[in-house]
């Protein structure tokens, strides 16, 4: 279990993660420990002088990390909110698929994704044509049942 600590408008949540999550987290922390003793941030992840990452600083790096994989062109430009929005439709398209009650599952994926409620995350139904495809299909079929 992952505890997020004042997020988002100041919000903590508990997140569950997959067994090699937390133990890569827990890889990196004994390497943060033992590069920095002395903790100088409560920041789980931090600089490399042992200080709390700014955004800026991530972002940068998240530039550099994409140009040198060359995902970022002249025309493409990914940007750190591009992987959560892309783990939110994929998880979506991923229940539809596999028959999962979509809106009994909305508020696990609103937890992860720190939304106060279902609402927020919502949005994401109406992101990828696939993914309209797919409701739009679950709707139909629930419609067709029902007559």
């Amino acid at each position: 279990m992952l505890t997020i600590r004042e997020a988002k408008f100041r919000r903590s949540r508990l997140v569950p993660v997959h067994p090699t999550t937390t133990a890569a987290l827990g890889a990196y922390a004994g390497r943060r420990d033992r590069q920095y003793p002395q903790a100088r941030s409560s920041s789980f992840f931090v600089s490399t002088i042992g200080t709390a990452l700014g955004y800026g600083g991530v972002c940068h790096m998240f530039i550099q990390l994409t140009t040198a994989m060359r995902l970022r062109t002249a025309t493409v430009c990914p940007r750190i909110h591009d992987l959560r929005h892309s783990f939110a439709v994929q998880t979506l398209i991923d229940w539809y698929r596999s028959g999962v009650d979509v809106a009994a599952r909305m508020a696990v994926l609103s937890t992860y994704l720190g939304h106060v409620n279902s609402v927020g995350t919502y949005w994401y139904l109406s992101a990828t044509p696939e993914l309209m495809e797919l409701a739009a299909t679950r709707l139909e079929d629930s419609r067709g049942a029902q007559r």
